[in-house]
């Protein structure tokens, strides 16, 4: 059921949230072990509030919009008592002793944290996989990667073990495993959830955001955790009448532009051939819909600059740590940042600029833009990253996500919604792209294509067949280092505060 239902549920006494928490725990045991998407559990602390949220919907009183939802946190941001190992061994007894605030605010909404979810070392890349806990498989086929770097997150929900997720997204980390995954991945513009944690604090690359499996369940998410954070100083107060109460957009008042691979960056031939069939099936429906030119400028090289920087700030600081520490995902981009001079900083940030004015000009014209997310179907996660696309050999790691990294130099809003199936039977997610701020229209417009989409089998969302993926196929925790033996993946177990991991 999606979130939206089960608060209904909840409200009209058709079942309790202690019966959704067993519901979701049997489910857990039952397939988690199949694509390792959950990696800690704080199961006795979410007995207990599923217990009390249960005594208080009973009495008509719950206590937020999420009263009583398991939720999933991704495993870079604190939860009270939870692991937060960043993927990393240099965090493997890293245990959250407070709430990052995002997460604060789901708990003061109702929501029940239950698990951590995985993601790759420190984050870096848009494959899942770490040797803490091992690799996260796509629910689809869990021999293939679930994407990165929110790619538990986004597993759990397309598997159905929680109804809500966080994420966050610096190169495409809500989109591209949304997409991968057959769910929703919204990055918001960057003034919409607080990012205390973030680590150039006026720097619009990293954001966070909700993970759902329908756009009511992402609205609803939204609404309890954006707002505003002292240690954000791009962050705005919350505004009840910004995602409240939204209505309906008419598809046919929309001017839609589209563009296969944002300014020239290298697609797969099938993924071009899905984009182009979504297209067709959204023109008819819309006022205006032609495709547009997203040569901004010289975005990678940009992205490249802004990159290192935000990853020298966060792990080499001083210029003297031994980097080959991090993984060669994190060095790979401190090594870049240790050959970058100042005058490399300021051409970034100035190229970042007439990027984003360059888009302003093609936005006059638009109210949305679409795109495909991923430019390659889901891969096999033994495979860091795909080496070559459509004849390109990839020269870093990352390029591969240009798709969604060139998005993120504008600090606006961009959202994955799941758009049918490739040919072999794998999710297509169409990204929508929206103007600066504009995130209240973007989300309209995403709840009506959302709509338009799901009236088609050949566009609708589709759902993984999970009795294909058990017993599982794959050892996933294969290529882990000796995982934390108190919150073994697959299994559902308390990790007290201040226990190591």
């Amino acid at each position: 059921m999606s979130a939206t239902r089960l608060i209904e549920g909840f409200a009209k006494a058709e079942f309790t949230p202690s019966e959704l928490l067993e519901a979701c725990l049997e489910r857990i045991a039952r397939f988690n072990p199949s694509i390792n998407a959950l990696t800690a559990f704080s199961t006795e602390r979410a007995i207990v509030e599923a217990s009390r949220a249960t005594q208080r919907w009973k009495a008509g009183a719950p206590i937020g919009p999420l009263d009583g939802l398991p939720v999933g946190v991704k495993d870079l941001q604190d939860a009270e008592g939870l692991p937060t190992t960043h993927g990393s061994p240099l965090f493997r007894g890293n245990v959250a002793e407070r709430d990052m605030q995002i997460v604060a605010r789901l708990r003061r909404a109702g929501a029940i944290v239950l698990a951590k979810t995985n993601v790759p070392e420190f984050g870096a890349g848009g494959n899942t996989r770490n040797p803490v806990w091992g690799a996260t498989g796509n629910p689809y086929d869990p021999r293939l990667t679930a994407g990165g770097s929110s790619g538990g997150s986004a597993a759990a929900l397309s598997a159905s073990l929680v109804p809500l997720c966080t994420g966050s997204d610096t190169g495409g980390s809500l989109r591209l495993p949304a997409a991968l995954c057959g769910i929703l991945g919204y990055r918001p513009s960057a003034d919409v959830v607080a990012h205390p944690t973030r680590p150039v604090g006026w720097s619009v690359i990293s954001v966070l955001g909700p993970m759902a499996r329908n756009m009511d369940d992402l609205l609803l998410m939204l609404q309890t955790i954006h707002g505003f954070d002292a240690g954000d100083p791009l962050s705005s107060h919350a505004d009840p009448a910004r995602f409240d109460n939204m209505p309906p957009v008419s598809l046919d008042r929309l001017r839609i532009g589209f563009s296969e691979d944002f300014g020239g960056a290298p697609v797969d031939r099938r993924v071009r051939a899905a984009f182009r069939e979504r297209v067709a099936a959204i023109a008819p429906h819309a006022a205006t819909c032609r495709p547009v030119d997203l040569n901004l400028g010289e975005m990678d090289r940009c992205f490249d600059i802004l990159r290192a920087e935000s990853f020298v700030a966060a792990f080499d600081p001083a210029g003297d740590r031994p980097v080959e520490q991090f993984g060669p995902h994190v060095a790979a981009n401190v090594e870049l940042g240790r050959r970058l001079s100042f005058h490399d900083r300021a051409w970034a940030h100035l190229e970042q600029t007439r990027i984003l004015r360059a888009f302003n000009r093609r936005m006059a014209d638009f109210d949305i833009l679409l795109l495909p997310t991923a430019p390659v179907p889901a891969f096999p996660w033994e495979q860091p990253y795909p080496e070559e696309i459509d004849g390109q050999k990839m020269d870093i790691y990352y390029r591969w996500l240009a798709l969604t990294y060139r998005g993120s130099l504008m600090g606006g809003p961009s959202i994955t919604l799941p758009a049918g199936t490739l040919g072999d039977g794998l999710p297509f997610g169409l990204q929508v792209l929206g103007p600066l701020r504009g995130d209240r229209g973007l989300l309209g417009a995403a709840r009506a294509i959302e709509m338009l989409l799901a009236r088609d089998p050949a566009t609708a969302p589709a759902k993984p067949d999970l009795t294909k993926i058990v017993p599982p196929p794959v050892d996933l925790r294969g290529i882990a280092t000796h995982p934390p033996e108190s919150s073994r993946a697959g299994t559902v177990r308390t990790i007290p505060v201040g226990t190591a991991v």
